[in-house]
């Protein structure tokens, strides 16, 4: 018996040991999951997403439709030369805002992570931040409107193309209609030269009838009509992700400048009732001298 209790005791230990540890690293976890910003986190995602999106199918639809447009309405070099360097123009731009965003997004989220941390400080009565601090979030938010304006330009740029698309697919489709009944398909053409996207002299320019439904057919036409759509929901949400981040600045800005007035407020006060302590003893120690 007498060897059986000093075991019992260590295995007593060990178990309470082993629950101090579980305990300490659930804390720890806990207080790890309580200083990650989910809003930044859940914008960041959206983000990045919005902005793979678009510059992905962005990129690849443009050589497709530049393709097409070689293949099937403009034979001559010269014709489509304006519009092949506008083209890789424009590629060089979604090269940029892809890397722009990647990296944006990146430093909105480390912001996210400043301003949880410096809430966090201000419950526990640690606050510390600085008016560079509230100044670089100033910043950000009128940035953040800025690329919020000019990504629903954006937006709304790339619903052209899908429109364009969408009226040659619904002509296409309108022909194989066996209730379209239609006793001249030649007369049904599309001439994308009145979208200005090739000169009036270009050769051909337009498609009609049995023409126009063989480039519906093609894989290019497909590919990107399909690319623009998915193009134009990635621009959507890059929109929706600005706005999100929008809201979170603000608010961190409002709350981090209402915190350093509170805290302005507290020490003025504090120190008010030092002063009235102090001079609290100073007439405590006059009258114990008058009565001595």
């Amino acid at each position: 018996m007498d060897g059986t209790k000093p075991a019992m005791e260590s295995n007593a230990e060990e178990t309470q040991d082993e629950g101090q540890e579980s305990k300490g690293c659930f804390e720890c976890c806990i207080k790890c999951l309580g200083g990650v910003p989910y809003a930044s986190l859940v914008a960041t995602i959206l983000c990045f997403s919005g902005v793979a999106l678009f510059c992905g199918c962005g990129h690849v639809a443009l050589s497709g439709t530049l393709t097409m447009l070689e293949n099937h309405f403009s034979k001559e070099t010269g014709d489509h030369a304006t519009l092949a360097t506008v083209i890789q123009i424009f590629q060089y731009i979604i090269y940029g805002i892809a890397s722009f965003f990647f990296v944006y997004a990146i430093v909105l989220l480390a912001e996210g992570f400043y301003t949880t941390s410096a809430i966090k400080k201000e419950l526990q009565s640690d606050f510390k931040t600085t008016a560079c601090g509230r100044c670089i979030t100033a910043f950000f938010i009128f940035l953040t409107y800025i690329l919020a304006l000019i990504f629903i330009a954006i937006f709304g740029f790339t619903a052209i193309p899908v429109f364009l698309f969408f009226n040659m697919w619904t002509t296409c489709t309108a022909m194989k209609s066996p209730d379209a009944n239609i006793t001249s398909p030649d007369a049904i053409c599309v001439d994308v030269r009145q979208y200005g996207v090739i000169p009036w002299n270009a050769t051909p320019g337009i498609a009609c009838g049995a023409t126009l439904g063989d480039i519906c057919n093609t894989s290019e036409f497909y590919l990107s009509y399909h690319l623009y759509i998915v193009a134009f929901a990635g621009a959507g949400a890059t929109v929706i992700a600005l706005i999100h981040y929008l809201m979170i600045l603000s608010a961190n800005w409002a709350y981090l400048k209402s915190a350093v007035s509170t805290h302005d407020y507290q020490d003025i006060k504090t120190k008010d009732d030092q002063d009235l302590e102090a001079e609290a003893r100073s007439k405590d120690g006059q009258n114990s001298s008058s009565y001595s």
